[in-house]
């Protein structure tokens, strides 16, 4: 399995045809406590850099872009009744969706780890 990383924040996890994709735990740090989660719909087509998701905390709301191009197969329906799983399990539990990628060239130009937290160095 390999983790990809975007500029804004979204992890996104590879495995066989399937990606996972959530928000980082340095996302949910900024945003404080998530108090509503919107998910896509299943079975509809994401674009790279299309809002994904839209996530709603005390501080703020922001959109979720996906990292890659795909087709929505599941949703994390967990966080209908339990948003706050993305600030106790962001890069776990508190995933969003998983997609079948369209294009895998996209996953593969995304951060690896070491560069994401060569990235979150330059922020600080």
């Amino acid at each position: 399995m390999k983790t990809r990383y975007t500029e804004e924040h979204e992890w996104i996890t590879q495995n066989d045809d399937v990606f996972t994709i959530g928000i980082t735990d340095y996302a949910q740090e900024q945003l404080g406590d998530i108090v509503f989660v919107q998910l896509p719909e299943i079975d509809s087509e994401i674009n790279k850099d299309e809002e994904l998701s839209c996530i709603e905390s005390v501080k703020a709301a922001g959109e979720v872009q996906s990292p890659i191009s795909g087709i929505v197969l599941e949703v994390n329906n967990d966080l209908d009744g339990e948003p706050e799983l993305i600030n106790d399990s962001a890069e776990d539990l508190g995933w969003l969706c998983k997609i079948k990628c369209t294009d895998h060239s996209e996953f593969n130009s995304l951060m690896d780890a070491h560069q994401y937290q060569a990235f979150l160095r330059q922020l600080s």
